[in-house]
């Protein structure tokens, strides 16, 4: 079947355990659903109703996105494909239809950028210049740059039989030089552009700026006296980066990491991107010695890498071309003098971030390393920032005696290198680090503070659907749980003793048991239950539609996959359960199939935070069920990842999900899109009064919290409990 690339691809799938679907199931490929998401980041850089500054920031995640799927979702094909697994023509066509999308997704993006944007940016006083248009004393500012900061690191290698061709690090730019003599020979060379190095290089006047590569072209003649450049060429590779650690293969997790990365780096070429314009017989060499298809060649007709041109939202200009700054809310119920244990004592706390700040989450890692009451911490790490506060705590809570434990994935993809740094300073500072399973990322999110109160121990725990990292806290939509419930704190206890102590082998076995080794009193954890629950939680409301009963599900999340959850989903909407799924990226079911999904709806909002919170309601024929989760609906998530789903217990926290978070969240009619059958999205059109989910919750945040500056000085409460500590031990 042929695709162009504005449309989507519905593949027809076998699912044997969909008892409605026992021949087809209608399912939208999932490479194909994951551009389409891009497409809508796109099209908020493509939006004229969005500030100038913020379309440039969506191009540059746009690009960097399609950068990551490159590296990873394309590999995997190409690596079916040179396998020989499966229906290897589904495969090779496959590949076809994405290297059409990606094309058409880059043609867009160059055309947004070069028409759009930066004529619109220039209107504003920031520009991008070339240097041979610059001024004599703007030139000669550059040349003194080049001087300094660039001449002494640059390395001309050249290309003949005495000099191999140079290793092209993943991403990184380059130039292809042709250089001629006096005689008329020619000669290749290469020069790597420093990835060190700001690509954009102010030129004079405030606003205007100059790209690296340029800024290096225009002087390195001087680098081959005799020589003349006949053309400059940048290009970059994109290599296949997913990593692959097997169990039977490993001895030490960090050593196999660390050598998997050197491996990843020198990976097979799945992409190849060159200035347009570029010199034919530059272009062959450089196929040649990279190995990379000739279909799998692009040429950019402006900068390579989007991405980097963020530099000019740093930038920042006036504030016109920016959203409104909001900085983040700390809830009424923690503006207290009490200390974050009474707080929480008195009931659960439900954070909806980046609404509700993030520097409550490091309250309680901060007053738990210094508390003397509290004798143990254990914490999953899966992404962090740097200088992170969270860690810094740990460490802290170590080299004052306390028990500290934290499971720390090494396999974060594209962190890896990251958190093997972190394993070591912790280890350094008397934490002790698990590497989690192999095979099986930890991705739950989870913290246990055990505290000895009035002669017992009482433990503390946060849940959370993202990362401990203060930096996307403030940019990712996500839901916390912070709750002393011992229901709670029994299974997260349980969970971290499942990391800790089991092995693979453990787990695997644990997976297979027909019933459940451990009882989970209000937690269901992959990858021993949550596929299964899923499912028995869609069948449930299925039954009670068949029976009469109220029938409703409405589902939050990143990803919707997994085959067989999509067939009980079907099956629900054939029994007449209303389905509500807010899917942010890719999304395999196909909506509004007569006989088959006439009954859900899917739609997704791409706006100024990213939507990474995972919420579900299950109706139970009137008495709601709501439920928080780390995991999507994917098998990565229900098989090969530790990822924990918890249940909200709090009639409040119930209350606000059922009648703030949600509604506000399905209304969306400003940054909502809807996904046809057709596998295309279309943005919702207001009927009525506009609804623009994260200004009304920025609102909300506003006029229910008490405003806070920066995360330091939430901490001075943290600091106040410490005295307060002090006080009472005296």
């Amino acid at each position: 079947m042929s695709v162009s690339p504005d449309e989507a691809q519905v593949t027809p799938v076998r699912v044997d355990d969909a008892p409605l679907f026992d021949k087809r199931l209608p399912l939208f490929d999932r490479e194909l659903s994951w551009i389409e998401f891009n497409r809508r980041v796109l099209g908020e850089a493509d939006n004229p109703d969005v500030p100038l500054l913020e379309r440039l920031k969506f191009l540059s995640i746009c690009a960097h996105n399609l950068d990551e799927f490159l590296m990873i979702r394309v590999g995997e094909v190409r690596d079916l494909i040179a396998a020989g697994a499966g229906p290897i023509p589904q495969h090779v066509e496959k590949l076809e239809a994405i290297r059409k999308k990606v094309r058409h997704q880059l043609d867009a993006m160059y055309r947004c950028l070069g028409d759009d944007v930066l004529p619109a940016l220039a209107k504003e006083g920031i520009r991008i210049e070339r240097v041979s248009d610059l001024g004599k004393r703007d030139r000669a500012a550059i040349e003194a740059y080049f001087t300094g900061n660039l001449e002494p690191i640059l390395t001309p290698l050249a290309i003949d039989p005495g000099h191999p061709f140079p290793f092209l690090a993943n991403r990184a730019l380059n130039l292809a030089l042709q250089l001629e003599s006096n005689r008329g020979e020619r000669y290749t060379v290469v020069v790597k552009i420093p990835e060190g190095s700001p690509r954009l290089v102010a030129s004079g006047d405030k606003g205007r700026f100059v790209l690296l590569e340029d800024v290096i072209v225009s002087h390195i003649e001087r680098f081959f006296p005799g020589l003349r450049l006949r053309k400059a060429v940048v290009f970059r590779v994109i290599r296949d980066s997913d990593i692959s650690i097997k169990e039977e293969e490993v001895q030490d997790l960090l050593k196999s990491v660390e050598i998997e990365l050197r491996r990843r780096e020198r990976r097979e070429v799945v992409w190849l991107e060159v200035e347009a314009g570029s010199d034919e017989r530059v272009l062959k060499l450089i196929l040649d010695r990279t190995g990379a298809d000739p279909q799998d060649v692009y040429s950019a007709p402006g900068p390579l890498k989007i991405d980097e041109l963020m530099m000019l939202y740093d930038f920042g200009g006036d504030g016109r071309l920016s959203d409104v700054p909001f900085n983040p809310r700390i809830p009424a119920q923690l503006a207290t003098s009490d200390d974050i244990f009474s707080i929480i004592r008195k009931g659960d706390i439900l954070l909806h971030r980046p609404y509700d700040s993030f520097a409550t989450v490091l309250e309680l890692v901060q007053a738990a390393a210094e508390d003397p009451d509290v004798l143990a911490i254990k914490q999953t790490l899966y992404r962090t920032e740097p200088g992170s506060i969270v860690i810094e705590a740990l460490a802290r809570a170590a080299e004052r005696g306390k028990q500290v434990t934290a499971v720390l994935e090494l396999q974060a993809r594209f962190d890896e290198q990251k958190n093997i740094t972190w394993a070591r300073h912790l280890e350094e500072r008397g934490v002790q680090v698990v590497y989690g399973l192999v095979g099986i990322k930890t991705h739950c999110k989870v913290c246990l503070v055990v505290r000895r109160e009035r002669g017992s121990l009482r433990r503390y725990v946060h849940l959370s659907t993202g990362n401990y990292n203060s930096v996307t806290a403030r940019s990712y939509t996500d839901l916390d749980l912070i709750t002393a419930d011992e229901a709670i704190a029994s299974d997260a206890a349980q969970l971290l003793n499942l990391l800790t102590g089991f092995s693979v082998a453990g787990v695997q076995e644990l997976i297979e048991q027909k019933e459940p080794a451990w009882t989970w009193r209000e937690m269901v954890v992959a990858p021993m239950d949550y596929h299964r629950w899923v499912i028995s939680m869609i069948e449930r409301e299925t039954r009670n539609a068949a029976d009469g009963k109220p029938a409703r599900i409405v589902a939050k999340m990143n990803a919707l996959v997994d085959t067989a959850v999509i067939a009980a989903l079907y099956a629900a909407s054939n029994a007449g359960v209303k389905i509500e799924l807010m899917i942010r990226g890719v999304c395999c079911l196909v909506p509004g199939v007569p006989s088959v999904s006439e009954n859900i709806r899917v739609t997704s909002v791409i706006d100024r935070f990213l939507e990474h919170s995972r919420i579900f309601r299950f109706e139970n024929a009137g008495e709601p069920e709501f439920w928080i989760s780390s995991g999507d609906w994917m098998p990565r998530n229900f098989l090969r990842r530790i990822e924990a789903a918890f249940r909200i217990r709090s009639e409040a926290l119930k209350k606000r999900i059922e009648e703030q978070i949600i509604p506000i969240s399905l209304s969306d009619n400003v940054k909502g899109w809807q996904l046809d059958s057709d596998g295309k999205y279309h943005r919702r059109q207001p009927d009525g009064k506009p609804v623009r989910s994260q200004d009304a919750f920025i609102a909300i945040a506003r006029s229910e919290a008490v405003p806070i500056g920066p995360y330091e000085e939430i901490l001075q409460r943290a600091g106040s409990f410490r005295r307060k500590a002090k006080r009472k031990k005296k």
